[in-house]
């Protein structure tokens, strides 16, 4: 029986965390985030495997390289979540069970970041519990697939 494996895939400025704006994304490093989810991950005995990119068609062309090796997406698109519709269209072609993560609570900012085209075909959105948005969608996803 293969492993259940999980892609994580994380938008544009999200290799900058640390960085951005500590105040709505907190201290810790995409390195740190990744490291917490693979805890996490050997924890509840799923894989997982890391993307991060600042272009939607590398996006795209990762979800379409690992999708069937895949049992399920957690996506952070960071500014491409109100118009990533290239990468909807990808996950959508995928099958697969998805779960939209954003570390600050996108309806709480900005009328434009509370959009997301993404929302409509995911099992659900976390927003607002920093990192640990992370953890609450492995953990939900990977409770959702029949292994």
């Amino acid at each position: 029986v293969l492993p259940t494996t999980i892609i994580i895939i994380n938008g544009p400025n999200l290799n900058n965390l640390g960085k951005r704006d500590t105040s709505l994304y907190g201290t810790k490093t995409l390195a740190d985030i990744e490291n917490d989810i693979s805890i996490k991950a050997s924890n509840i005995g799923v894989e997982v495997k890391f993307f991060q990119s600042n272009h939607e068609g590398s996006i795209v062309e990762f979800i379409q390289e690992w999708s069937d090796q895949a049992d399920g997406v957690i996506i952070n698109a960071g500014a491409l979540t109100q118009v990533g519709y290239s990468i909807l269209d990808a996950l959508l072609d995928t099958k697969l069970p998805l779960i939209e993560v954003h570390l600050s609570n996108i309806h709480a900012r900005e009328e434009f970041r509370q959009k997301s085209v993404f929302a409509g075909s995911a099992i659900g959105q976390i927003a607002g519990f920093g990192p640990a948005g992370y953890l609450y969608a492995l953990e939900h996803i990977s409770s959702l697939i029949d292994r």
